[in-house]
């Protein structure tokens, strides 16, 4: 009879620990996103027309938007589609000896590691062009410092 209740408790013990293995990281990874919003857009108009922190700067015409953006603070990040392949008049080169902060974002679209990349500053983004491909983000500090309300 002993035999039986350990091995019960043994069994129950073994498939509580698999289930933990699995929920642990399914919570965690849950916990860091909870306060991610990912939008997409077919035009930079509509994307403007959606949602209030998207930048003014993003040409109406830019097509086929990607946005992912933190609720609790002023982190961003933007891919989008442009027309003519040039970043916005509005975009101003970074100034030398600058260096670009990373995103605090992820997302499948978004590259790794892009800030070796930035070339300009639009608004609080930091910006470069691949091609057609335009890819920004912005930072949460920098957000904070230019005095803007979170989310």
């Amino acid at each position: 009879m002993k035999s039986k209740i350990l091995i019960g408790v043994v069994t129950g013990a073994a498939v509580l620990g698999v289930g933990a293995a699995f929920a642990v990281p399914a919570a965690k990874s849950w916990a860091e996103t909870r306060h991610d919003e990912t939008s997409r857009y077919a035009t930079g108009a509509e994307a403007k027309a959606d949602r209030k922190s998207m930048p003014r700067w993003l040409p109406d015409d830019a097509r086929d938007i990607r946005y992912t953006m933190k609720t609790t603070g002023g982190d961003r990040i933007l891919k989008a589609t442009l027309p003519d392949g040039k970043l916005p008049t509005s975009c101003k080169p970074l100034p030398s000896g600058t260096s670009a902060k990373q995103p605090a974002l992820v997302a499948s679209w978004f590259p790794d590691k892009p800030s070796d990349r930035a070339k300009a500053r639009c608004g609080l983004y930091y910006a470069y062009a691949d091609g057609s491909t335009l890819y920004a983000w912005q930072d949460n500090e920098d957000w904070k410092s230019a005095g803007l309300p979170e989310g």
